[in-house]
């Protein structure tokens, strides 16, 4: 089975991130293009445009970018035990280890949801604090003429 490549221009339209960006998560080892053109151009497939996604969306929850690698790591690693069901054999608590850490990401994801939730609450009382103020000093207005 071939997988499509896309060019980095095609990825980052679908990403919504810009070709520097792209750059440089590859630059700090976050994702790597699955080949080159014989010209050296980046290529990508669905699994690479799947976890500039998950970056982005690590971003947004203000990770940084070593929490970025140490999860895009933990993820990895599970991935490679599901496709080689010998190494639990080798390490037995190592996957109980790895899904442990993945625990520890997700609650501070969930954290971090909350923590938006309450600033969008905060935010949205304001615009409608502000809407109110608009509607009176309109009225107010209309009333002097």
């Amino acid at each position: 089975m071939s997988l499509r490549h896309m060019q980095i221009g095609e990825v980052a339209e679908r990403v919504g991130l810009s070709l520097r960006t792209i750059r440089y998560y590859e630059e700090v080892g976050l994702v790597r293009p699955s080949a080159r053109t014989p010209g050296g151009f980046r290529l990508y497939a669905e699994p690479d445009v799947a976890r500039l996604n998950l970056v982005k969306r690590m971003k947004t929850l203000e990770f940084s970018l070593e929490e970025m690698g140490d999860l895009l790591s933990l993820l990895d690693r599970l991935s490679d035990d599901e496709r080689d069901d010998e190494q639990d054999d080798e390490q037995p608590g190592a996957r109980g280890e790895i899904i442990d850490r993945l625990s520890m990401y997700r609650s501070a994801a969930e954290q971090r949801c909350s923590a938006l939730r309450a600033q969008l609450e905060t935010a949205e009382a304001l615009a409608a604090d502000l809407r109110t103020e608009l509607s009176r000093q309109r009225r107010h207005a209309r009333m002097s003429r």
